[in-house]
């Protein structure tokens, strides 16, 4: 009994013959990222920007409307509120306080006074749930932005010198564009939608990162194989050959992922919820640079057979093979 399978096992897609409105395309995407960056700029969270953030659970569904006015009359500088999961569980995050950390004290308690004031229940006890305080100072946040630009751009140049090691430089370069390409986007992503951007975020695009590579290897791979086997067919058709053979296998990890992070998007709560979306995003994004931003920028550098290292014995037969096949991919 033949198990179920969503891509045919004979598939042919000529994937490089659309490189060059991959290549437009892509570079939509990232200019369009970056500009979204330098125009609307990133929501970021209390991780960066420094700050106190209190996690409330009103009694009733209170008006955002009237408590945003309220809390910002207290003159702490602009408070922002949002809903978080549900109408009555809410977020307040208040700015810096100039003053150190007794100001930053002296702010919360002056939200808290109001809060208790306004939702007083009998004997005047406050019916607000406070769920959860935190402060970051100023430095702390600072530190915490540079190092996660730091991770990124080691985890990029530990993937580099990695792919250079085990394939060739050609082959290091393709993959960190779409990389960058990746990590480009879902910056883009948050800027437009202007998520908070938080240190969950930086963890979000590294993992997204580790994701896109795994799959860029595996192509990487197939064509190198494909390269050693086939030394007389056209480059074209063997990158194509190689990026179907490979297909079903990036598809269904990558829908299998997909599964399991909209589960968690949906039951996992509000406070993962960032996070798992940047991923739900970085997966689709990814899928679709490694089979057609990584090698499409791959066949670009027009790859020599003979500056790869060649660890098996060829056959007279590949040659032969190589013909049929590159029959196969223009039929």
């Amino acid at each position: 009994m033949r198990g179920f399978r969503i891509v045919p096992e004979d598939i042919n897609i000529n994937i490089m013959g659309v490189r060059f409105i991959c290549y437009a395309l892509s570079a939509l995407i990232m200019l369009g990222s970056i500009g979204l960056v330098a125009t609307k700029g990133l929501n970021f969270g209390i991780d960066f920007t420094g700050g106190t953030v209190i996690e409330i659970k009103t009694p009733v569904t209170p008006d955002l409307g009237k408590l945003r006015t309220d809390l910002n009359a207290l003159g702490l500088g602009g408070i922002s509120i949002q809903e978080f999961g549900q109408p009555d569980d809410l977020l307040i995050r208040i700015p810096q306080q100039a003053g150190g950390v007794e100001a930053e004290k002296a702010a919360i308690q002056a939200v808290r006074d109001y809060l208790d004031a306004a939702y007083t229940g009998e004997g005047d006890e406050s019916l607000i749930d406070y769920r959860r305080t935190e402060y970051v100072g100023p430095q702390v946040g600072e530190e915490l932005k540079t190092q996660g630009m730091y991770a990124v751009l080691f985890s990029l140049i530990g993937i580099l010198i990695y792919i250079w090691v085990r394939f060739e430089w050609q082959f290091g370069v393709a993959a960190i564009v779409a990389l960058a390409h990746d990590s480009i986007a879902t910056i883009g992503l948050f800027a437009l939608t202007q998520m908070e951007f938080n240190l969950s975020t930086v963890a979000a695009v590294l993992m997204i990162a580790g994701y896109s590579i795994n799959d860029t290897v595996i192509i990487f791979d197939r064509i190198r194989e494909t390269l050693r086997k086939f030394k007389k067919m056209p480059l074209v058709d063997l990158f194509n050959l190689a990026v179907n053979n490979t297909l079903a296998r990036t598809l269904m990890t990558s829908l299998t992922t997909l599964l399991a992070l909209i589960a968690l998007y949906a039951f996992g709560g509000e406070v993962i919820r960032g996070f798992v979306y940047a991923l739900i995003f970085g997966i689709l994004i990814g899928t679709y640079s490694s089979i057609f931003v990584a090698s499409p920028v791959l066949l670009l550098f027009n790859i020599r057979r003979d500056a790869l290292q060649v660890n098996e014995p060829f056959t007279e037969d590949d040659d032969d093979s190589a013909a049929d096949a590159a029959d196969g991919q223009k039929a």
